[in-house]
Order: C-alpha cells, then structure tokens, then sequence
C-alpha cells in the first residue's frame, strides 16, 4: 500500500486518530483529514463532559465493550506521554434505592466480564468516605474512569498527524464524492482532493457523508442535544470526582450525572432532547433541512411511540430547573436550584433504526475502496485509538 493516499472526511477525533493509526501502519503513504470547520474537533469531540469512559456499561463482547476498555488505557498513557492535563479520579455509580440494587450487581458483572480491573462494591458508609455527599443505598467504585482534556487532546492529534507529513485541511466542507478509476474524488468548499482510499468519520454528518459515498441511509443520526448546569463555585466542595446513576434498561439514555471537570468546576447533567439542528447547541437553534430529516424519518416517531413518557419528562426538564434540580437530587440530596447555574451543551450524533431503536454499538462499514463509521457517540472520545487502529486494521486486511 506505499502508493496508497488516504481522503478521512473529518477532523474530529475519531478522524484524526484514525490519520495517526494509518500513518503508523503505513509509514509511506499520504493521508489528507477534510474538516468542514475552520479548526479540528469542532463537536462532539469537545462539546462532551470530557470523561474517560473505561467500558462499564456495554454490552460484553461488542465493539463499544472491546474499544473502550482498550482504549481508555491508551488514550491515558497518550495524555501521559504529551502531557495532556487528565486525571484518573474514578467514579461512583450509585443505587439511590433498593429498587436499584439487582441493577447495580449486573453492572459489576458486565464490568468485569468486559475486564474492567479493581472493581469495588461499597455500602453507605464507604461510599461516603469517596464522596461525603452523595445519596443512596450502594455504589460501585470504578477506579479506572477520569477526566481529560479532550480540545489538547485533538491540539496534540493535529501536531502529530502534520510531523508526520500528512495533513489537514480546515474549512473543506464536502459538497460531493465520486469514484474514480483510482479511487476517490473529494470536492469540497477548499477544492478537490484525489485518494485511493476514503475513510468517513463524520460525526453528526456520518450518515449524509456515506450517502454521497454511495450508501444507502438505512440508519439515520438523529441529534439529541444534552444540557448541562453547572454547580455555582461556593457548592462545588459537594462532588469531589464523578457520581453517576444506574443506567434504567428501559430508556436509551444513561440520565443525569455529576462530573468534576479537568480544569476546575462542577458539570451537572445532562438531560436528552431533539435537537432542531445537527449543531443545535441552543433551544433556539434552528436548521429547518436537518428538523424536515428527523421528523420526516419513521423511526423518530417510532422512538417517540416506545418512549412517551421519557421524551415527555426530558422535555419538560430542559424548561423547568426545579425539575432538573430534583433529578440531580437523587443522587446529591443537598442540591439546591440556588447551587445551579447554567453550563454547556452538546448535541449526541446517534443512530436511528427505522424501527426507532438506537444503534448501541461502535458501526463501521468496510466497502471494497471505503470504510465508513456510522455510529460513533460516547465513548469515541476516550475510545478514539482504539477505533482508529480497528480502522487502520480493517484497511490493511482489506
């Protein structure tokens, strides 16, 4: 593959992990990122609560199961070798009742059957002794979770990827791609660019990016945009690392949480509603082609059809603070609505069935002369390596 020039179409960090991997692999060939944005990582890469993720809650033996663990251990000692400010603090997960208990057992299970090391079930008192005022009945210490810096994250990823003598191109959104008789033709808002090999990793654009590339749109991204506050500076002292909930196997999302974030303050949240615009950060974004594309797609309404109730309390949430306020209670009880004040967002680009169920796990699609991620929400930050050397290996065996 000396010959070989690689097109990634975008610079997030999957995209530029992926651009590292290649370049180990294959030291002589030409790898060119398109990033529709004037910088890297514009998204989901840095609009996230910046945890390392360690592979707690996916499914044993999938490819989000595998990564993650995988990963989590690389992206740390990659933030240990260039000096990236991140800190391995663990997390609770915490059963606020009895009810949660049984849940919280098959969460330590999955974790261990995934090879999650060190491990601890605590009762109450112990729990305290990590986190004085957190709430409920029984928590699961999970020693290897953290936080990172994911913008130097993709800073240091750009470094390497240009030291290297490949490069990305900023502000190159494409507009249209077409097969060659050797290989691919970009055209982009920056010119056209010509590979031999074409590696999609779009994000809240997967879907639309592979369709150009000839895939039919089976899946859908569909964006949920989540909402965070953040505890005012005075209450801080109330979560010292990461206190999470035990994930409800009947709703599709995890449910809102505590994080200390690496450079100092307290991110509470997030909740999940429709987003009406792919890059709808605010509730006043609007993108009238992206909200025609989620409401005219089945499987919105069919996810809307299983989960009226949720969908109607993560709605009602997002307007109400009190409500945000109780939910964040369960697991602190002494949050008060005074201790919030508004923090970031983010918009999660995941993939819809037609059925309306969510894809769960890491998707990519390897095509003769292509390979394409269709679904890579949390945790492809932290599992972002590992994805690009399961890209890079793909490519090579194909």
């Amino acid at each position: 593959m000396a010959d070989q020039h690689f097109l990634i179409i975008g610079g997030g960090i999957v995209g530029m992990a992926t651009a590292i991997k290649l370049a180990r692999k294959l030291p002589d060939a030409r790898i060119t990122v398109l990033e529709k944005e004037p910088g890297v990582g514009r998204h989901q890469s840095t609009h996230n609560s910046g945890v390392l993720h360690c592979g707690l809650y996916y499914k044993p033996g999938s490819l989000k199961a595998r990564l993650a663990v995988s990963g989590v251990a690389e992206m740390t000692e990659f933030c240990h070798e260039h000096a990236i400010p991140h800190d391995v603090c663990g997390k609770l997960v915490v059963a606020v009742d009895e009810t949660e208990v049984a849940r919280l057992k098959n969460l330590q299970e999955r974790g261990t059957q995934n090879g999650l090391a060190g491990l601890r079930w605590l009762g109450p008192e112990q729990m305290r002794e990590i986190e004085p005022h957190v709430g409920g009945v029984a928590a699961l210490h999970v020693p290897q979770e953290g936080i990172v810096d994911y913008a130097r994250v993709c800073a240091t990823m750009l470094e390497l990827i240009t030291k290297a003598g490949n490069r990305v191109v900023t502000s190159a959104r494409v507009t249209a791609l077409r097969e060659s008789s050797t290989g691919w033709v970009a055209e982009t808002t920056a010119g056209e660019f010509e590979g031999t090999y074409l590696v999609t990793c779009a994000g809240l654009y997967s879907d639309r990016v592979s369709e150009l590339a000839g895939e039919q749109r089976d899946v859908r991204i569909v964006p949920f945009r989540g909402e965070y506050y953040q505890l005012k500076k005075e209450r801080e002292s109330l979560v010292r690392h990461l206190i999470y909930p035990v994930p409800d196997p009947q709703f599709p999302f995890l449910g809102v949480h505590y994080t200390r974030m690496i450079h100092g303050g307290i991110e509470a949240g997030p909740n999940a509603v429709l987003a009406f615009a792919r890059e709808g950060y605010t509730k006043t974004d609007l993108n009238v082609a992206d909200l025609l594309d989620a409401v005219t797609f089945e499987g919105l309404w069919n996810f809307l059809g299983k989960h009226q109730r949720m969908s109607w309390e993560e709605i009602k949430r997002s307007f109400s603070k009190e409500l945000f306020c109780q939910s964040l209670q369960r697991l602190v009880p002494e949050i008060r609505e005074d201790d919030l004040e508004p923090g970031g967002a983010g918009v999660r680009a995941q993939a819809m069935s037609p059925d309306g169920t969510l894809v769960q796990d890491f998707c990519l699609v390897a095509r003769p002369r292509a390979l394409h991620v269709l679904n890579a929400p949390s945790p492809a930050a932290t599992a972002s390596l590992a994805i690009g050397e399961e890209i890079a290996r793909l490519v090579v065996k194909g």
